[in-house]
Order: structure tokens, then sequence, then C-alpha cells
């Protein structure tokens, strides 16, 4: 099914410049790429919500870690991360 979109002037001109820098092969593959782009983003910021219902939901129950555990557990990961 053909999607016909008005990007207006700006959008329209930095599609045109990827296409012509040879970027991408054509108008119709920039806006592939993009609609890719902004699925993944949803998809992480679904999986985000997710993971905040769920520790609201922890929290709200009194399932919440101590001072000590989340320092602990900040400290291995930063540890992890700086090697």
């Amino acid at each position: 099914m053909a999607i016909s979109a008005e990007l207006g002037e700006a959008l329209e001109k930095a599609v045109t410049e990827l296409v012509e820098t040879g970027r991408y092969n054509s108008k119709s593959e920039v806006l592939r790429e993009g609609v890719r782009l902004v699925q993944e983003r949803e998809a992480r910021f679904k999986e985000l919500d997710t993971k905040v219902r769920l520790a609201i939901e922890q929290a709200e129950s009194g399932k919440l870690l101590s001072d000590d555990e989340v320092f602990g557990e900040l400290s291995r990961r930063y540890a992890d991360d700086a090697a």
C-alpha cells in the first residue's frame, strides 16, 4: 500500500540530502529507516513503562531494597563498567 506524506520543507530537504549524498538509495528507504527507528524507540518506551509499573507494584507491596543493597549493586555495576 502506497503512503503519501507531507514532510515539510526542512524534513524534505534532509531526506533529499541523504539520498543525494549516497547514504540511502531512495527517499522511501530513508522513510522506512525512520519508521523502523520510531518502532525501536516505542518498544524501548513500552519496556521501560513495564519495568516502572513493576517497580511501583513492588514498592507498594513493601518489596524494597535497603540502602546498602542498592549502593552495593550500583558499586558492582560501575566497577564492571570501569574495567
